[in-house]
C-alpha cells in the first residue's frame, strides 16, 4: 500500500541518452519525450534558448551569438554542462507532466564499452540535473529488454543496436552479457562519410541536414531493385556560390557508405566469432534483431544476413528499443543491479 501511494508523488523515468536523439520513457506511461540531442545556447552567458527540434532548426543557420551544440560524441558527454542542461529539461518535463513531488529514480542506457570516467559523467550530469538516484544500464541490453527479447532464458539471443554515435553487438543468456562488441560508428559518421563524398567528388560542401536527408531519402546497404536519385543543394567550393545537383543512391551506397556498413558488419561478425558453440546453435534458428535508428538504412539487414547466413529482423519501432527497455526494468530494481553497466569487464 505504502509503495503504491509512494508511486504517486513520484516519476521514475528511462533514458535513451543518445548521440542524435534523446528519447525519456515515463513510468506507467510510455514514450514522453523523443527530441534531437541538440542544445542551442546564447553565447558567452551559455543560457538555454532552445532543446532539442527546435533547437535542430538552428544548426547551421544561427547568427553569431546563438550556439547550437551537440553534448554527446559518439554515445559519451562532449559538453557536460550542456548535456546536464538537456536532462534537466527532460526530467523537469517528466515530473511537470505528472504532478510529482519527489525526485524520480533515472535508469540511463550507455554504450558498451563506455570507461569509468564516462560512467561517472553520466551519473553526476543526471545527478545534478535533479534525479534521486541513477542506475546505468547497457544499451545492447536495454535494446533487447525494449524489443521482448528473451533475456532471462538460457538460450542465445542476438542484438544490434545501430544508434546515433555507435553500434554496439551483444550475445545475451540468463540476463547476461556473454560477449559484446562496440564500435564507435553509426549514423552520424555515415552523415559525415556522406558531407565528405559530396566535399571530395563535387567540390560541394553540404549541412548536416543535408546529408541526413540523403541518407534518409537514398540512403541504402544493398543494392536496390530500381536506384534513386536526389537532388542535392550547397555550396561549391571553387566558385563560392549555392548550387543544386542530382545524385544517385548507387554512388552514395558503393562510394559515401560502404566504409561504414562494412565496419557495422565487421562487428556483427566478430561477436558470432566469439559466441559459445551452444549459443550460436541457438542463432541458426533465431537469428539477430536490430535496433536503432542506424537499422533503419534501407537494405542494412540483408546486408548483414547476406554476410551471417542467418536470419535478420528489424525491430517494429527500432528508435524507441533502448528507451523502452531502460524503462521497462524500473519495475525490477533488484534485476537492473545486476544488469546494470559493472564497472569493469574483460572484453
Amino acid at each position: 500500500m505504502w509503495n503504491k501511494f509512494r508511486n504517486l508523488f513520484t516519476n521514475d523515468i528511462g533514458i535513451d541518452l543518445g548521440t542524435a536523439n534523446t528519447l525519456v520513457y515515463a513510468k506507467d506511461r510510455g514514450i514522453i519525450l523523443r527530441e534531437p540531442s541538440v542544445v542551442a545556447v546564447q553565447e558567452g552567458t551559455r543560457r538555454v534558448l532552445a532543446v532539442g527540434e527546435e533547437a535542430k532548426r538552428m544548426l547551421g543557420r544561427t547568427p553569431g551569438n546563438i550556439i547550437a551544440v551537440r553534448p554527446m560524441r559518439q554515445g559519451v558527454i562532449q559538453d557536460p554542462d550542456i548535456t546536464q542542461k538537456m536532462l534537466q529539461y527532460c526530467i523537469k518535463k517528466a515530473n511537470t507532466q505528472r504532478h510529482a513531488m519527489r525526485k524520480p529514480r533515472a535508469v540511463i542506457a550507455v554504450p558498451g564499452d563506455i570507461s569509468q570516467v564516462e560512467k561517472t559523467a553520466v551519473k553526476e550530469a543526471a545527478l545534478h540535473a535533479g534525479a534521486r538516484q541513477v542506475f546505468l544500464i547497457e544499451e545492447p541490453m536495454a535494446a533487447a529488454i525494449g524489443v521482448g527479447m528473451p533475456v532471462t532464458e538460457p538460450a542465445g539471443s542476438m542484438i544490434v543496436d545501430i544508434g546515433g554515435g555507435t553500434t554496439d553487438v551483444a550475445l545475451i543468456s540468463l540476463a547476461g552479457i556473454v560477449y559484446s562488441k562496440s564500435v564507435r560508428v553509426g549514423g552520424d559518421e555515415m552523415d559525415r562519410a556522406i558531407i565528405e563524398h559530396m566535399k571530395d567528388r563535387y567540390n560541394l560542401l553540404i549541412g548536416e541536414r543535408m546529408a541526413e536527408d540523403i541518407k534518409i531519402k537514398i540512403g541504402s546497404a544493398y543494392k536496390l531493385e530500381q536506384e534513386l536519385t536526389y537532388e542535392v543543394k550547397g555550396r561549391d567550393l571553387v566558385k563560392g556560390r549555392p548550387i543544386t545537383l542530382e545524385i544517385t543512391s548507387q554512388e552514395i551506397r558503393e562510394e559515401a557508405l560502404n566504409d561504414v556498413v562494412t565496419e557495422i558488419v565487421f562487428s556483427v561478425t566478430r561477436c558470432l566469432e566469439n559466441a559459445p558453440p551452444e549459443l550460436s546453435a541457438d542463432l541458426v534458428d533465431r537469428g539477430m534483431m536490430l535496433a536503432g535508428g542506424g537499422s533503419l538504412l534501407t537494405g542494412i539487414d540483408r546486408r548483414i544476413a547476406e554476410m551471417t547466413q542467418l536470419p535478420v529482423h528489424v525491430a517494429d519501432d527500432p528508435l524507441s528499443a533502448v528507451a523502452e527497455g531502460a524503462g521497462r526494468v524500473l519495475d525490477q530494481i533488484e534485476w537492473l543491479s545486476k544488469a546494470a553497466v559493472p564497472d569493469q569487464r574483460a572484453r
